[in-house]
C-alpha cells in the first residue's frame, strides 16, 4: 500500500519554499456567504507566482533533485499551470526545463510557460497524451520528468496551502477545491486532517472530466475513455496511484459540477470578487453556488489558479450571463409587414431589456408565407426578468423560441 505524505513532510516543503512563493490572502466572500448562512472565505492562490498553486509542488521537487540530475534537465507534461510551475522553479534552480503540453492548450500559458524559460513541445490533444510523450522523453534524454501530480514531492508542496488556511482561517470547518489529478486535495487533505480531523475536504471535479468517483466505486484508478471541459487545468482522464490513495483516505468527499456551474461561478468571481479565475480555479465556487455539497461554515473554497485566456473569459461570461438568465438568445416569429420589427423592438424597450443584436430573416424554409424570423441577442437583468419578458411577447401572440438553452 502506498505510504500516505506526512504532516512533517508538508512542513519541511513550507521551508523549502520560505522565500520562494507568495502566502495568498484570504479573501471574504460576500455573495457565498450570504447564500451558505455563514463566513465563506476565498484561497486566492490565482495570484500565486506564475499564477497557480502549481510552482508550491514544482519547487519542491526540483529542489530534492541533485546537482547531477538538474543538469539532466527536466520534463513536465501540463495543459499549462504546472508547465509554468515547473519552468519557473526550474529557471530560479538552475535546470533546464523542456515542457509538453496539448497542441490546444491556451496560447497565454504557453507564451507564459517559454517566457519563464522552458522549451515548448505541442503533443497530444490532452494531458494525458502529453505524459505519454514527456515520459519517452524522459526515457531517451535522461531528464527528469516531474510529474504534474502524481509525486509525494508535489503533494507535499501543494498541501502547504492548507498550513496558510488553518492559519488565517482557525476556525475553518469545510475546505473545498476542484480536483485534475488529485495533486492540491491530497495535499490539502493531509495537512487539514492531521491538524484538525474534524475539518472535511471536499474535491470538486467537471461533470465532464470526472475520473475520481468511478475510480473509487472501482477501488483503482480507471481511465474515462473520453473526457472534455471548459476547465483544461483539471481536465484529467485518469487518477494517480498516489494521489488515488490519498483521496480515498482521507478526502471527505468528490462531487461534481457541470459546464454551466463554472460559467456562473467565473462571472461571479469576476463581478463580485473582482477575482480573475480561470474555469479550473473556480470549480470550488461552482460547487458551492451549485448547492451540490453541503458543507459546514466557516468554508474556504480554493481559488487554484488564474491563468484564463482572454478570449475563453470573453466566451465564458457569455455563456455565465445566459446561465444566470441575463443574456437571452431568441428567435420571434411575427408577420412580415411594415413596422413589425419596430414594435417587436418597442416592446422589449418597454421592458426594460438592451437588444445586443439582430438577425431579421424571410429565406427560412420552415416559414410559412407572410411570416418572418427576428433572432436575438437581448441583455436582462436576470432569469425573472427574462421569463417575464418571454411570457410578455408570448401574450402578444409572438411564436419564441430560446435559443442554446433548455425552453421555458
Amino acid at each position: 500500500m502506498t505510504e500516505l505524505v506526512g504532516l512533517d513532510d508538508v512542513r519541511a516543503a513550507r521551508e523549502l519554499l520560505t522565500g520562494v512563493v507568495r502566502e495568498t490572502p484570504l479573501e471574504p466572500s460576500r455573495p457565498l456567504s450570504a447564500a451558505l448562512g455563514g463566513p465563506v472565505w476565498l484561497k486566492c492562490e490565482n495570484v500565486q507566482r506564475a499564477g497557480s498553486y502549481k510552482v508550491r509542488g514544482a519547487y519542491v521537487r526540483i529542489s530534492r533533485l541533485s546537482r547531477r540530475e538538474r543538469d539532466r534537465g527536466v520534463v513536465a507534461a501540463s495543459a499549462g499551470n504546472h508547465a509554468q510551475g515547473v519552468a519557473l522553479a526550474a529557471g530560479l534552480l538552475g535546470a533546464h526545463a523542456t515542457v509538453f503540453m496539448p497542441v490546444n492548450a491556451p496560447l497565454p500559458k504557453v507564451a507564459a510557460t517559454k517566457n519563464y524559460g522552458a522549451r515548448i513541445e505541442l503533443v497530444g490533444n490532452t494531458v494525458d497524451e502529453s505524459l505519454v510523450a514527456a515520459r519517452d522523453f524522459a526515457e531517451r534524454t535522461g531528464a527528469l520528468l516531474i510529474h504534474p501530480f502524481d509525486h509525494r514531492d508535489v503533494i507535499a508542496g501543494q498541501g502547504t496551502v492548507a498550513l496558510e488556511i488553518l492559519e488565517q482561517c482557525p476556525d475553518v470547518q469545510t475546505i473545498v477545491t476542484g480536483v485534475g489529478g488529485g495533486g492540491l486535495v491530497s495535499g490539502i487533505a493531509v495537512a487539514a486532517k492531521a491538524l484538525r480531523p474534524d475539518v472535511r475536504v471536499v474535491g470538486v471535479q467537471a461533470a465532464t472530466a470526472a475520473a475520481f468517483p468511478p475510480s473509487l466505486a472501482a477501488g483503482e484508478p480507471r481511465a474515462l475513455s473520453a473526457f472534455s471541459t471548459i476547465a483544461d487545468g483539471i481536465a484529467v482522464g485518469c487518477p494517480g496511484e498516489i494521489t488515488f490513495t490519498h483521496v480515498r483516505e482521507l478526502v471527505d468527499e468528490i462531487v461534481t459540477v457541470t459546464e454551466e456551474d463554472i460559467s456562473r461561478a467565473l462571472l461571479m468571481l469576476l463581478e463580485r470578487g473582482k477575482q480573475v479565475v480561470e474555469p479550473a480555479g473556480a470549480a470550488g465556487v461552482a460547487a458551492l453556488l451549485a448547492g451540490v455539497v453541503e458543507v459546514e461554515t466557516p468554508t474556504v473554497a480554493v481559488l487554484s489558479g488564474g491563468n484564463i485566456d482572454p478570449l475563453l473569459l470573453l466566451r465564458v461570461i457569455e455563456h455565465g450571463l445566459a446561465a444566470a438568465g441575463r443574456y437571452l438568445r431568441v428567435t420571434v416569429r411575427c408577420s412580415d409587414r411594415p413596422g413589425q420589427l419596430a414594435s417587436l423592438l418597442a416592446q422589449i424597450a418597454e421592458h426594460r431589456a438592451n437588444v445586443v443584436d439582430v438577425v431579421h430573416q424571410r429565406a427560412n424554409p420552415h416559414l410559412h408565407l407572410g411570416e418572418v424570423e427576428v433572432a436575438l441577442s437581448v441583455e436582462t437583468r436576470g432569469m425573472e426578468h427574462s421569463d417575464a419578458l418571454i411570457s410578455a411577447l408570448r401574450a402578444s401572440g409572438y411564436e419564441v423560441g430560446l435559443l442554446g438553452q433548455g425552453a421555458r
